[in-house]
């Protein structure tokens, strides 16, 4: 394999002050494949500056005002062919980045690689739910196809199956994308959608090798509470279909976020 210190950064995109942040770091560092391991925030303040100075972790900021602007921030600090963002809240099975690469590079034209996921709630790993079930049975059938633009949009219209701090990017590959910097929730949907078009694969590690945590404090349930998660959800599906299936769909859509509640 090449070296992978030289072909992938870890960027965690830290907010605030998270008591899971340490572990986040941690998961990253103990990694199987070792790369690099770099922190940007735009809130800098002295618990994010005093990890990075125990972990010897290379410490970024600039000035925020969106998620999106934070990650397309984050992702300007990444100097390698690869990339992957990391949620303070999350962590990373230790051989993550071992298998992502592993694909990644037996199909040079990829455009991001991502991997199944599990979720936690206080300190707890979820049973799996019926919402789970149906996204990584959306997920295995996307791989059927991971070529097809026609079969991407088609499964990304019946939602957002794919984890965004599960997803690898090839930046070689994605030289002009850039997040959308007006929404709060929908932005990884959105982003998707538009790499979908591209040429290129879509490459599936079919193992749950990230775990998503569940809390009050995330944006994720934040946004939920103040609807804005059902408004932008709504707004995406009108990309996909006329607006009474997407009405329709968005019935169901709805209850998944119960699974997201605190």
């Amino acid at each position: 394999m090449t070296n992978s210190y030289d072909n992938h950064t870890f960027v965690i995109c830290a907010y605030g002050e998270s008591s899971y942040l340490e572990d986040c770091i941690q998961s990253l560092l103990n990694q199987s494949l070792r790369t690099k391991v770099i922190l940007y925030t735009s809130t800098p303040n002295q618990t994010i500056q005093n990890l990075c100075q125990k972990y010897n972790l290379p410490y970024y900021h600039k000035q925020g005002g969106s998620i999106g602007k934070d990650w397309n921030n984050a992702l300007s600090f990444v100097d390698t062919k690869y990339a992957t963002i990391a949620h303070q809240d999350d962590y990373y099975n230790p051989e993550y980045i071992k298998l992502v690469l592993e694909k990644a590079l037996k199909k040079e034209d990829t455009l991001i690689i991502y991997s199944d996921y599990f979720e936690e709630k206080d300190r707890q790993k979820v049973a799996t739910t019926t919402n789970l079930k149906i996204k990584t049975a959306m997920l295995t059938t996307m791989n059927l196809f991971p070529k097809s633009v026609f079969w991407r949009r088609r499964i990304l219209s019946f939602g957002n199956a794919i984890c965004c701090p599960a997803v690898t990017y090839n930046l070689d590959r994605l030289t002009d994308f850039r997040f959308d910097e007006t929404l709060r929730g929908n932005l990884d949907w959105i982003a998707w959608y538009q790499i979908a078009q591209m040429k290129g694969h879509f490459t599936f590690v079919n193992e749950k090798l990230m775990c998503h945590r569940i809390h009050s404090e995330s944006e994720t349930s934040k946004t939920i509470a103040d609807n804005t998660r059902t408004n932008e959800d709504l707004e995406t599906l009108k990309l996909f279909w006329p607006n009474w299936i997407a009405k329709l769909i968005m019935r169901f859509y709805v209850k998944s976020q119960n699974t997201n509640a605190s």
